[in-house]
């Protein structure tokens, strides 16, 4: 048998002996995910397992079983990705690595996906179909009757849509990347679409898998040619219409005009938040996520709730969170395709997922004392610059010192100026301005979005071809005399007057290194008529939530902030007409006006990390 402690300290000395071995040469040649090595139990596979919800829709699952005379807990991937991939290779190890170990697992078809019956439809039946699921696998022959979950994106949500209904067989779970609520942070964020994500991934992931399901061969054809050309598609307006998915078809994709219609956060999305019903939850959790990931803030609140209020003491101190340098998909993994700047980190910044999952389950499902929970909430965090892993006892980190630098100056391309001081602005600062044409939008250069490179930008780029723009005003701060922990969800409070009814406002956190590169760290948005409307004349104020980051800035960096209306495809366009949102293809024009005097004072405050911290 393994040695769960000793594998543990493995992978801490691996992290260590690789950090300075980034660049090596042979790092593409070794396999993902690497395999630590195979369980003592031979595996079995049935396909096709039948399991009846309580409507009578049969949802159907692979299992992978041991061959052991014991009852063994089960691990429960329940997904609309395919029974038959289950996410390996790309995250995880292949289910049978796990039954190996002595474990039963289970991957199921989500209703109306891949092999099980009934309709598919978004987040809808995932709490009912969660719940059954957990009871039924629990009571297969060979179940000890202990569950644990695990996946990643949607397989992450099917586990907190399973947990919120608290089936008495549930013990753990293990989401990665995902998110905290499906209206804010997952189909929009700060009140604005998030394009780049949503709509390629329901064209080209759930409605072409939904059809497939159901047997529509046109449908399949139709959506097959609109993901060969996804960016004419993120260009067509209005929404409401939009044509692969055939709003006159309620078969195929009703799910995605509810998002459209519903375009703040009412009743149709608080059925389905999690983050609101964090105290029906009593499970503890492993959580995994990434700086770039589109679902980072989701997965940092998810932590901070449960530790705060899940439903028992025993859920609240076995909470553990890690984020790395990680986008949605590509971990930096050897052999991935991520943003050329996360791979570059190199072998330090791979995953640890597999190993760390196994350890939980053997601790929470095994009752095996290997040191991988300590009944305390714990951090493990990847500070780039640094490029090292650090370990902390809860969110935001203990320690925190939220540090503000006010705007002034001139901020536009014109002359590029514009600074950022820890001390307040002049009582007389003359104000920035712009225009925002949502015809032409500032181009998104890497960010949090998901799920592809050809459409969702992810990850840190060079940001200087986006600072060219006369439509992006930039603040920077002085080259710092020491060495700056960055680690935490940074704030913009901005004060603007907009000539249109609705706009939005976005900032931008970047380092700007001392020969000049601009990094993005990370971004946030708000949609105007989603915390106040705007006026012409009457200065606004806005706080624009900018996405968690970790960063060692190096003395001799520099902070910088950018401030535009658009971050084109990551977010719509804004069309500045105050009409409800994907109605119409309609758009105007407006002047942007931001104020940075004594009376309007914009800032950005950063969560900066003592050095004991």
């Amino acid at each position: 048998m393994r040695a769960p402690t000793v594998r543990i300290a493995a992978w801490v000395l691996a992290v260590a002996l690789v950090a300075g071995a980034c660049s090596s040469t042979n790092t593409a040649a070794r396999p993902w995910p690497p395999d630590p090595g195979r369980g003592p139990c031979p595996v079995a596979k049935q396909t096709d397992v039948p399991a009846t919800m309580r409507d009578g829709t049969v949802l159907r699952a692979d299992v992978y079983r041991p061959k052991t005379s014991e009852a063994v807990p089960v691990i429960l991937m329940r997904t609309q990705y395919g029974k038959d991939g289950a996410q390996a290779g790309d995250r995880y190890q292949p289910p049978d690595w796990f039954a190996s170990h002595c474990y039963l697992v289970v991957v199921q078809d989500i209703r109306g996906q891949g092999a099980s019956g009934g309709t598919f439809s978004e987040f809808t039946h995932d709490q009912a179909d969660g719940y059954d699921s957990v009871e039924w696998a629990a009571a297969l022959p060979g179940s000890d009757g202990k569950v644990g979950m695990y996946g990643s994106s949607y397989v992450g949500a099917t586990q907190w849509l399973a947990a919120v209904t608290a089936p008495p067989h549930l013990v753990t779970i293990v989401p990665a990347n995902t998110a905290s609520d499906y209206y804010d942070g997952w189909t929009y964020e700060g009140g604005e679409f998030r394009l780049a994500f949503v709509l390629p991934w329901a064209m080209e992931t759930i409605a072409t898998t939904a059809a497939k399901n159901r047997n529509d061969a046109a449908t399949v054809h139709e959506l097959a040619a609109a993901t060969a050309d996804p960016t004419r598609w993120l260009n067509y307006r209005p929404f409401k219409d939009l044509p692969p998915l055939q709003p006159n078809d309620p078969a195929v994709a009703p799910w995605y005009f509810d998002w459209i219609r519903h375009s703040t956060r009412d009743d149709f999305w608080k059925q389905f938040s999690i983050r609101d019903r964090y105290p029906k939850v009593t499970v503890p959790v492993m959580h995994f996520e990434g700086w770039y990931d589109a679902f980072l803030a989701g997965g940092v609140e998810n932590f901070a709730g449960m530790v705060a209020h899940a439903a028992n003491a025993t859920a609240r101190a076995n909470q553990r969170l890690i984020i790395g340098p990680w986008d949605h998909v590509d971990w930096g993994r050897p052999e991935s395709t991520p943003a050329p700047q996360l791979k570059a980190i190199g072998p330090v910044a791979n995953s640890p997922i597999n190993e760390l999952m196994l350890d939980w389950y053997d601790h929470f499902l095994k009752g095996r004392d290997n040191g991988v929970a300590t009944g305390a909430p714990r951090v493990d965090y990847f500070l780039m610059g640094a490029n090292q892993w650090k370990t902390a006892s809860g969110w935001p980190l203990p320690g925190t010192r939220p540090t503000t630098y006010y705007l002034s100056g001139p901020g536009g391309i014109a002359d590029r100026k514009g600074r950022l001081d820890t001390a307040a602005p002049p009582a007389a600062d003359a104000p920035d301005g712009y225009t925002y044409d949502p015809r032409f939008p500032a181009p998104s250069l890497g960010g949090h979005s998901c799920c592809g490179a050809l459409t969702g930008p992810q990850g840190p780029y060079d940001q200087t071809p986006v600072e060219q723009r006369s439509d992006v005003l930039v603040y920077t701060s002085d080259p710092l005399p020491h060495d700056t922990e960055v680690t935490g969800s940074t704030t913009v409070d901005l004060w603007a007057r907009s000539s249109a009814p609705d706009t939005d406002f976005t900032a931008k956190v970047a380092v700007v290194k001392p020969d000049g590169e601009v990094v993005n760290l990370n971004d946030g948005i708000v949609r105007t008529s989603y915390r106040g409307s705007p006026s012409p004349t009457q200065p606004t104020a806005y706080r624009i939530d900018v996405w968690p980051t970790s960063y060692l800035y190096r003395a001799g960096d520099r902070i910088r902030v950018e401030i535009s209306s658009s971050d084109y495809p990551q977010f719509a366009p804004n069309p500045n007409t105050g009409e409800p949102f994907g109605q119409s293809a309609a758009s105007v024009v407006a002047t942007q006006t931001i104020l940075h005097d004594a009376a309007h004072p914009s800032s950005v405050t950063l969560p900066v990390i003592p050095p004991s911290g």
